[in-house]
């Protein structure tokens, strides 16, 4: 079921970047500012004025990289992404970084972040989603070093404003599981103005 579902996000995906090319709507935002907006909560996961490591996990045409360079980052940046189109125009724009469809060639990284790839259930339905999205944050978990970040749309979105096939979730429920199954250093974020929260997991190292 969960290649079933991964097979669904990668032509979702890939149709988007054909559509739309290496910009926010190909990978299905609605704009260039919420999608840095975005990133810059991610990346307080991360202490940018040290250099480390990074794994994006659904990088798309490599737009956190672009951010982190803008910010004076010092990151040895990886990314990975399940569309071939996504990566494609990765490797396109960002000639000396590393971007890949193969998820077994990843090596673990410092942090480890996800945008946007918990919205849109692409097909499926809410059960196979769910357990798609828990996979997904334990594999990026098993490759985290320092810590990991993603971030989902929140159920206390307004109700017409939320559209069908996307996943609204608990934002309780998903800092209980991480809080219970991955660290005890957790944060959740939900007043940076979108209709979304995201999860900051710092791992416990001592």
């Amino acid at each position: 079921m969960t290649e079933d579902v991964r097979s669904g996000v990668e032509r979702y995906y890939s149709d988007k970047v054909r559509e739309h090319g290496a910009t926010h709507a190909g990978v299905d935002w609605n704009s260039r500012e919420s999608q840095e907006l975005r990133f810059a909560q991610l990346m307080r996961v991360a202490d940018l004025s040290r250099p480390f490591s990074l794994l994006d996990y659904g990088c798309g045409y490599g737009a956190l990289l672009d951010w982190l360079e803008a910010q004076g980052a010092e990151v040895d940046y990886r990314g990975y992404d399940l569309s071939e189109e996504m990566v494609a125009r990765a490797r396109e724009a960002h000639p000396g970084a590393t971007f890949t469809t193969d998820e077994r060639a990843l090596e673990p990284a410092d942090v480890v972040v996800a945008s946007g790839i918990f919205n849109v259930m692409a097909g499926a339905g809410e059960p196979a989603w769910r357990a798609y999205v828990a996979d997904t944050i334990d594999r990026m978990d098993g490759l985290a070093g320092t810590g990991l970040a993603f971030n989902m749309l929140t159920s206390y979105s307004d109700a017409d404003k939320m559209r069908p096939g996307l996943f609204y979730a608990d934002p309780c429920e998903w800092f209980d599981r991480a809080k219970r199954r991955l660290s005890r250093h957790v944060a959740l974020l939900h007043d940076y103005g979108l209709y979304e929260f995201t999860l900051l997991i710092r791992k416990d190292l001592g």
